[in-house]
């Protein structure tokens, strides 16, 4: 059984940065691919970025494309989301979960297995 950590969240001001981490453990982390989702208050959860299990694929979704950059280091069993040019719109709770690709795109209704998340607040 997999264990997720989310960590890196906090209050930034539009325009600013965050880098988010996440360690896995209970499981062989290299085997499966990694997302990043996030859930704003009131609204449902959405999926942002994934990651291929070797790191040679990344997918984002358009509100965060260009902005956001998810990499993975399976030596240490950790996940990252570097948030760039940030809005008011990203203020949510983050969360890592793990999952699968097919036929060469992430498999969203197979990521689960989710941590606690982590805040991150964009606001001035």
């Amino acid at each position: 059984q997999v264990q997720l950590v989310e960590s890196g969240g906090g209050l930034v001001q539009p325009g600013g940065s965050l880098r988010l981490s996440c360690v896995a453990s209970g499981d062989t982390f290299s085997n499966y691919a990694m997302a990043w989702f996030r859930q704003a208050p009131g609204k449902e959860r959405e999926w942002i970025a994934a990651i291929s299990w070797n790191g040679g694929r990344a997918d984002y979704s358009d509100p965060v494309e260009n902005r956001f950059t998810i990499a993975r280091d399976n030596a240490k069993n950790m996940v990252f989301l570097q948030m760039n040019a940030l809005k008011p719109e990203d203020t949510a709770v983050y969360y890592c979960a793990r999952g699968d690709y097919y036929l060469g795109r992430p498999l969203l209704s197979s990521f689960g297995s989710w941590g606690q998340g982590t805040q991150v607040t964009v606001s001035s």
